[in-house]
């Protein structure tokens, strides 16, 4: 498993885990790397998602929201819309990554956590979102997002 994917799994279950208690991301930091030894990127990666999707919380739902005409953001599996804030935060904010490896990574994450069903799912939202974000445009220039990133290794940038 590449460092990004496990960064991102390991956000995952922080961002989970938050929908349960009113803490400061700091608290559930320090309890998740106790019980979860990974190397330092991998942890700087995680803490960058958590702390973003907190940070841009109303962005991030906004963007799923309008991208999910027929599902309020409150009525989703909290395992897949955590799996969507994850990836449109990157989207938004990880200017090293095509949204296309973005959504490639939130899929394959889904498939893991929340079986075929949740997949479709969550490529469907994505799916929206990246028309809305990209309006008509085909493809993206990675150069246009935001200069908020976190770069890993040149060889984990698709992991």
């Amino acid at each position: 498993m590449g460092k990004r994917r496990k960064a991102r799994e390991c956000a995952l279950q922080m961002l989970f885990q938050l929908e349960f208690v009113d803490d400061d991301p700091g608290v559930i930091f320090k309890d998740y790397w106790q019980r979860q030894p990974v190397s330092q990127e991998i942890k700087e990666y995680s803490e960058w998602l958590v702390r973003g999707i907190c940070q841009k919380r109303a962005e991030v739902d906004g963007a799923i929201q309008k991208a999910s005409r027929n599902w309020r953001l409150e009525r989703m599996a909290t395992v897949d819309r955590n799996i969507l804030r994850i990836a449109v935060f990157e989207m938004l904010y990880e200017k090293n990554l095509a949204t296309a490896i973005i959504m490639d990574e939130a899929i394959e994450i889904a498939k893991k956590y929340s079986g075929q069903e949740g997949a479709v799912f969550v490529n469907g939202i994505l799916d929206g979102v990246k028309r809305l974000l990209l309006g008509s445009k085909d493809e993206e220039n990675v150069a246009e997002k935001p200069a908020e990133s976190r770069a890993l290794p040149e060889d984990e940038v698709n992991k």
